[in-house]
């Protein structure tokens, strides 16, 4: 089969097309017919050559990618019957793992992390939805904020920024989000409850906005100790990036990790609800040929992408 693989670690340019066996499912495996797979941030870091310590052990090619939707098609031993051949569905899959990621014709995931697509939403939108949605319940979960208290958000036009209102809305938190120029109509739709200007004065305004400053952080812009006189004393931030402080004033920094909770069934069919329900919105900034990953990693690089880059595997041919 093909996919999209590096057999060396760098820039956009070393992803191409390469060909490699077709994966066969085993014990509470199942395999899928990739559809659509989504562009993330960890896809940069993985082609970059951020993951070569899990990596030492495999040879390349080494295939990137997180998020998948599309059909399964093959069924390994020991399942549930919760999964059948035709089934569309989206999954996580660890692109360290024995079978590589997500940017492939056929990809084989633990069947724990695989789950039916939602209702009514498009390839594209799916492939948005797991890893995004995932991180920001993980990263609300992680501040341990109670209904109608404030929550700052960073980056709240991205993909993990953007459901973490929405979850957060869901929860009765206040939120509280930065935007750059022209951001302020869609981060009002997503459900803010307050905007501030991005830049030098963000956190200033914060705390205009929560004299003695917001007891909870979640940081989707990685902007790290930057945001720290935004949170109150003894507050917590959540860290998307794996920055771990140090903070000051008691302030507790929590490094989240959605890696651990790639096969909790349960929490990605709450999330598949709340997008079936239209309680999340699924946002895809461009959907390209998957032969074209390069441009996609370019794109999200240089930042300003509201949503997320997907990637098809049934527009156009991988040659």
């Amino acid at each position: 089969m093909k996919a999209i693989g590096l057999t060396e670690f760098g820039g956009p340019e070393v992803l191409h097309v390469v060909e490699v066996p077709e994966p066969e499912p085993g014990l509470g495996e199942v395999r899928i017919r990739v559809h659509t797979a989504g562009v993330n941030p960890a896809d940069i870091t993985f082609r970059s050559g951020g993951c070569t310590t899990q990596l030492a052990t495999g040879t390349p090619p080494y295939i990137p990618g997180i998020d998948a939707c599309g059909t399964v098609d093959a069924l390994g031993t020991g399942l549930d019957g919760r999964l059948a051949i035709g089934d569309r569905v989206v999954a996580v899959v660890i692109p360290t793992g024995p079978y590589g990621g997500a940017y492939a014709e056929w990809i084989v995931a633990d069947a724990r992390s695989v789950v039916h697509a939602p209702a009514g939403v498009g390839d594209a939108e799916a492939a948005t939805l797991l890893l995004n949605a995932l991180t920001a319940q993980l990263a609300l979960d992680a501040l341990e904020l109670e209904q109608g208290r404030p929550v700052a958000i960073t980056g709240g036009t991205g993909a993990v920024g953007g459901y973490a209102i929405q979850i957060a809305a869901l929860r009765g938190l206040t939120t509280i989000t930065d935007a750059a120029s022209g951001d302020e109509s869609l981060l009002r739709h997503l459900g803010a409850d307050y905007v501030v200007a991005r830049g030098a004065t963000m956190t200033d305004r914060i705390r205009g906005t929560v004299p003695g400053g917001v007891p909870g952080l979640v940081d989707g812009a990685d902007l790290r100790d930057a945001v720290l006189p935004a949170v109150a004393d003894h507050g917590t931030i959540a860290s998307l990036k794996g920055w771990s402080g140090p903070a000051e004033r008691g302030i507790r920094v929590a490094a989240v990790s959605s890696l651990d909770a790639f096969t909790d069934t349960g929490l990605l069919s709450t999330l598949v609800s709340l997008a079936t329900a239209h309680r999340l919105t699924l946002r895809v900034a461009d959907v390209l040929p998957a032969a074209r990953a390069g441009e996609a990693h370019r794109r999200l690089a240089a930042g300003r992408v509201q949503g997320r880059l997907v990637l098809d595997f049934l527009l156009g041919p991988l040659s």
